[in-house]
């Protein structure tokens, strides 16, 4: 019997992240769920320092992982996370176009909720970076892998994934917060149909990273007929850092991937407008952020 829900994660070079990433999502840590619920299916875009697929194994997840030879692999992941999507075997299909990120504990048993409320859904998760900035300002400050390990640690973050976010701070593209409008998902879940009807991620993206075609996903997402947009409250997608080309640039490459995007689509890139749903749980250590966001969408006569 084929599993409900397949994440598709595309990754690159990322020996040490990536088997962290793998064990959020692993039916150890992740809630409420059974290995039979869902599969993972990890896209090796060229990795030329391979990940150890054995450490990814151990926590007993359904896992399939797919690698493109380094010589003909792009240097945007968008191809490698279109032929994760066509492999999918469950219904709901989550992607993650990145493979450094954590997933809170409640992130799959939440999604496929969520997915009973309509088979035209887009289900949206907030992303935060790990450390007490985002990781764009933190790496000029000396923040590396080295204090990371030792945060994640003294966090002991492997006993209870939501502690997560008391060490880590909302992502740029989230900066408006729960109750805002996101730009991007870095992990966002649709049924198969919807994926195919989207036409997958754009191919035409082929910046180093995909640029700016995770946010272009998410905009094009929202804007399909008829979808009822989900935001998972409580949970989320949490950044480690691994050099990548935007997240932790020390030159901010905006401008490159803008003008990739204003040459595909036309135009200058908008954050995208929707009416959210919202559907998860409130756990104690997301108090504070889910509080602040609320007091930032109040005007101040209102607060």
């Amino acid at each position: 019997m084929p599993p409900r829900v397949t994440i598709v994660i595309a990754c690159y070079n990322m020996q040490r992240e990536l088997p962290r990433t793998i064990r959020s999502l692993s039916p150890p840590m992740q809630s409420g769920v059974a290995v039979s619920d869902y599969e993972i299916i990890v896209v090796d875009n060229g990795s030329t320092r391979p990940f150890d697929e054995g450490a990814c194994r151990q926590w007993g997840a359904d896992l399939r992982v797919i690698k493109i030879d380094p010589k003909i692999a792009p240097a945007s992941p968008v191809r490698a996370i279109n032929g994760g999507i066509a492999q999918a075997r469950g219904e709901l299909i989550g992607v993650m176009i990145d493979g450094a990120r954590l997933a809170s504990p409640g992130l799959v048993k939440f999604a496929m909720m969520a997915d009973k409320l309509s088979d035209r859904t887009v289900i949206l998760t907030v992303g935060f970076h790990l450390g007490s900035e985002v990781q764009m300002t933190s790496v000029l400050k000396g923040y590396d892998q080295d204090k990371e390990d030792r945060l994640l640690a003294q966090a002991r973050w492997s006993e209870d994934g939501y502690r997560l976010f008391d060490i880590a701070v909302l992502a740029g593209s989230s900066q408006d917060g729960w109750f805002g409008a996101i730009a991007e998902s870095n992990a966002i879940f649709m049924r198969k149909p919807l994926w195919n009807e989207l036409g997958g991620m754009d191919e035409k993206f082929k910046a180093p990273g995909g640029g700016l075609v995770n946010l272009d996903t998410l905009a094009r997402a929202v804007r399909l007929p008829q979808v009822s947009v989900v935001t998972l409250l409580g949970e989320g997608t949490f950044h480690q850092i691994h050099g990548g080309v935007a997240t932790n640039a020390t030159e901010n490459p905006w401008d490159a991937f803008h003008a990739e995007y204003k040459e595909i689509r036309g135009h200058a890139f908008q954050n995208p407008t929707y009416q959210s749903i919202y559907l998860g749980s409130v756990p104690v250590n997301t108090l504070a952020s889910i509080e602040n966001s609320a007091l930032s969408r109040l005007t101040p006569k209102e607060k």
